[in-house]
């Protein structure tokens, strides 16, 4: 598939897509407490696309069942809303969010505390948070992708964490994925070359321990390897002539 760059217009729609995301995230995260299940947090998410003449990114796509993934502690991603998965102190679930407007995608994804977390895991959420930040902040007209992933990489790295390799960010538009691969862990002038018009979801999926990961028996649930907690955020990112623009701000 080739790399798409998408007009004005386009990216404009793609902005539309990524509001609603972030609205939803917003709520989502407000609602995060402990004693509520991920299947709450699945409710509302259904119901706010819904009502915005939205449709899910996420269900449908390859089987999967639901609108969110939640993905609590150990877990890194595609953790499938249950009604038996309760939040407790001391949690933190990831929430990665798909909407699609007028034939656009938004992407986007944030990992909340379930109240009060311990030092470490804040520092966790903190620096997988921030990382995202230097990788947008990296994905500049001119340089590559891995110009991008290596910012946050190095980030991540010195504070003692470590990037999945497994999993990646992706190029979005008329399709949830589309060209090119992001990864969290690319190395300074490798990869595609990022040009205005080109639309990415950039998204650090960052473990406390070692970096592997496991699918569990769903199919869909990826956790860390030696069962350290991880943490995952996402925007979608428009490469415009001047810099980078956050459509999921």
């Amino acid at each position: 598939m080739a790399i798409v760059c998408k007009s004005a217009a386009e990216i404009e729609k793609m902005r539309r897509a990524g509001h609603l995301v972030r609205q939803i995230l917003d709520a989502l995260r407000d609602a995060v407490a402990p004693g509520i299940s991920t299947m709450d947090l699945e409710r509302m998410a259904e119901r706010m696309i819904r009502d915005a003449g939205a449709k899910a990114a996420f269900k449908g796509y390859y089987d999967y069942p639901c609108v969110l993934c939640t993905s609590i502690n150990q877990e890194i991603v595609h953790g499938i809303p249950n009604e038996k998965r309760i939040l407790r102190p001391a949690d933190v679930v990831s929430i990665d969010c798909g909407a699609v407007l007028d034939g656009y995608f938004g992407d986007a994804a944030v990992t909340v505390p379930v109240g009060e977390i311990g030092a470490e895991v804040r520092k966790l959420l903190a620096v997988t948070e921030a990382s995202l930040h230097r990788g947008i902040a990296a994905a500049l007209n001119g340089n590559t992708v891995g110009d991008s992933g290596s910012a946050g990489r190095r980030s991540v790295e010195a504070n003692g964490f470590s990037v999945v390799r497994e999993f990646v960010g992706h190029g979005i538009g008329t399709r949830m994925h589309e060209d090119p691969q992001v990864p969290n862990y690319g190395a300074p002038g490798r990869g595609a070359k990022l040009r205005p018009g080109m639309v990415l979801a950039i998204e650090p999926m960052v473990n406390a321990g070692l970096p592997g990961a496991v699918v569990l028996e769903d199919g869909w649930t990826a956790v860390t390897e030696d069962g350290s907690y991880s943490a995952h955020f996402e925007h979608t990112v428009a490469i415009a002539e001047d810099g980078p623009v956050i459509l999921t701000q």
